[in-house]
């Protein structure tokens, strides 16, 4: 932890929290926690300049009061930056006003980043920094068909610093006589309303809110977190491994004499800003949080705490938790935290921190959590983005095991998209459909057809805001899709998918994992069989190349033209099969033993990641191909590779 001031002892009347024993920060961070977050205003002017340290540091400051002071010149300086991808061109985001602009990013893609803005009147600075940060990170939000104005009133709240369309007012609510002037205002403490009957008020539903959640219309309070701020971004492979280091969280209850820490920053309040800057940068390199026996004092605080650091990756040793403090963590996440991490199998950790933040974002994230919250007043809004998912084939053997995969994914709003590349519809695969109770699409195209252009005509009778494709030959996780939706949702690019980390090669009967990218980053090339991305941006490079192959690539290449951002998120979930011939690219079996650092006999259970009531393959339909085909689903711990 950074060197600074000490703080004096003495009792914390709002109870304390810190990690121990973090590990040597890289060299981001240290730049990071050496500049930190500097807010200096011109006497006189509107004028402010803001010096962060890295981005994270920047995010610190959009939910604090500050951020609302009226401002008209800004310069914005991010000391340790680094673009998101080759082509990023720094473009600024919608700002009322704006009059003058100018981005200066470091020539080599890595240093210090400036934006400045001048605008013809004042804006909250908060308004001015999301369209600085368009320039300096993805933003893109879910698509949606319909969704609510949020308005906060009161005041900030932690869980939705940048969400887009999101007012914040400070005194009385604005009206207007054209049209609702607000669909959810979340209000904060000391805020009184002055409402009138149901059919004149300015909002369709108001909700309590506090920093870091809300109290239902049913008196049900919700913690919420902004999962664009705090998620597993930057967490690598090696911090699955037993020389990762754990981490110890340490709390002072209330009004208990805190020892004195080693620095002022070491300590924060339970129940104040929650994650910071450093404490994400801890989290990214750790394995395990020791959590200490907990207390029902302060239970809201203490759930709030508790789900940020689920969230991002780092998997939790919890004690059982306390009843107050367990009915506010979400029944999904609760019952992952209520079983011991397997710290020896780094395989089982990885499928065990995996597990653990998809629940915490499904039960916590401001971006699915909310809707919930208003769904009695706004039900239509309590629905995660519809899905298209998919597959083109020629290879109706194939086909019963694809399927199958497509309709055991757990993900609620998925359509199925069913190409016959120049085939028939099996009667067995017509039953599963039929059966499924999803809705589905059957596109029949020639076999001569190439299989871009297949592609291409599988999309346009999409009707899901978002695309994904599968593959016929590659086995599939049942929550595949959920993992794409949520990095879609908290990485803000235009594409996510997968790495092939786990190579089934079908003639040994093994698995094997080898180096593929890095996870949890943006990068440049994602496994085709898992592309998720909006039918719009697809639609919007162009969409698919009408070629016979290297069809993934193409389209991959058009929106690296665009400027797209891709990123990569874990790889668990996806296993990639190797056959013995018919490939278009080839390297040799023994190219995938050489590159590889793990195997295994057949496919190893964790490597899909899925709920752990389903996780010794409930029938080999889960599992993608049929596992008659593909081989026997293993348990038990890595083999190295000499």
């Amino acid at each position: 932890m950074p060197k600074a001031t000490t703080e004096s002892s003495g009792a914390h009347p709002g109870g304390t929290w810190r990690l121990v024993n973090g590990p040597r920060p890289a060299l981001s961070e240290r730049v990071g926690r050496l500049v930190g977050l500097r807010v200096l205003r011109f006497p006189g002017s509107r004028g402010v300049l803001v010096v962060a340290g890295t981005m994270d540091r920047l995010h610190e400051l959009l939910p604090q009061p500050r951020a609302l002071a009226p401002t008209s010149r800004a310069r914005i300086v991010v000391v340790y930056w680094r673009r998101p991808r080759k082509a990023w061109s720094g473009r600024i985001g919608p700002v009322d006003y704006l009059i003058r602009q100018r981005v200066a990013l470091p020539r080599l893609g890595r240093g210090t980043a400036t934006v400045r803005l001048r605008l013809g009147e004042p804006l909250p600075l908060r308004e001015v920094l999301r369209g600085a940060m368009h320039a300096l990170a993805p933003t893109l939000p879910l698509p949606a068909p319909v969704s609510a104005n949020l308005t906060s009133q009161g005041g900030t709240p932690a869980y939705l610093p940048t969400q887009l369309g999101a007012a914040v007012v400070t005194d009385a609510l604005p009206l207007s006589t054209d049209i609702r002037a607000h669909d959810v205002v979340l209000r904060h403490p000391g805020v009184t309303a002055a409402d009138g009957p149901a059919d004149e008020r300015p909002y369709a539903v108001a909700v309590p809110t506090s920093r870091h959640g809300v109290q239902t219309p049913g008196g049900e309070s919700v913690v919420l977190v902004d999962a664009r701020w705090i998620n597993p971004r930057g967490r690598r492979g090696g911090s699955y491994r037993p020389e990762a280091g754990t981490v110890r969280l340490d709390l002072e209850p209330t009004g208990r004499p805190a020892r004195r820490p080693r620095a002022e920053s070491d300590r924060r309040l339970l129940g104040g800003s929650g994650l910071d800057a450093t404490t994400l940068a801890t989290l990214r390199q750790v394995s395990l949080v020791e959590c200490p026996p907990l207390t029902d004092e302060r239970p809201f605080d203490t759930a709030a705490l508790l789900v940020q650091l689920a969230m991002t990756g780092a998997v939790l040793r919890v004690p059982a938790l306390p009843p107050r403090v367990a009915e506010l963590v979400a029944p999904e996440l609760r019952a992952v935290l209520a079983t011991a991490p397997p710290v020896d199998d780094p395989l089982a950790l990885e499928a065990r921190s995996v597990r653990q933040r998809r629940a915490a974002m499904r039960g916590h994230a401001a971006g699915f959590a909310l809707p919930r919250v208003a769904a009695d007043a706004l039900p239509e809004l309590n629905r995660p983005p519809s899905v298209s998912a998919i597959l083109a084939t020629r290879r109706p053997e194939m086909l019963a095991g694809a399927v199958r995969a497509m309709i055991d994914q757990t993900y609620p709003e998925l359509e199925i998209i069913l190409c016959l590349h120049g085939i028939d519809l099996p009667a067995e695969v017509a039953t599963m459909l039929t059966e499924s109770g999803r809705p589905y699409e059957i596109v029949r195209v020639p076999g001569t057809t190439g299989f871009g252009a297949a592609l291409g005509e599988a999309t346009r009778r999409a009707r899901g805001s978002l695309v994904t494709k599968f593959d016929d030959d590659d086995s599939y996780g049942t929550e595949h899709v959920w993992d794409l939706v949520l990095a879609r949702h908290y990485s803000g690019a235009t594409l996510v998918g997968k790495g092939t980390e786990f190579v089934y090669l079908e003639t040994l009967g093994v698995t094997v994992r080898r180096p593929s990218g890095v996870p949890e980053s943006n990068g440049e090339m994602v496994a085709g069989g898992t592309m998720l991305l909006a039918k719009g941006d697809l639609e919007a490079v162009g969409g698919w190349r009408p070629v016979p192959r290297s069809v993934d690539y193409g389209v991959i290449e058009r929106l690296r033209r665009d400027g797209a951002v891709i990123y990569r998120t874990h790889p668990l979930g996806y296993v990639y099969h190797r056959r013995e011939s018919g490939h278009t690219w080839d390297p040799g079996q023994q190219y995938f033993l050489d590159t590889a650092f793990a195997r295994w006999p057949g496919i190893p259970a964790e490597a899909f990641a899925n709920p752990v009531s389903d996780e010794a393959g409930p029938g080999s339909a889960n599992l993608g191909m049929a596992l008659e085909t593909a081989g026997p689903v293993t348990e038990g711990a890595t083999s190295r590779l000499s």
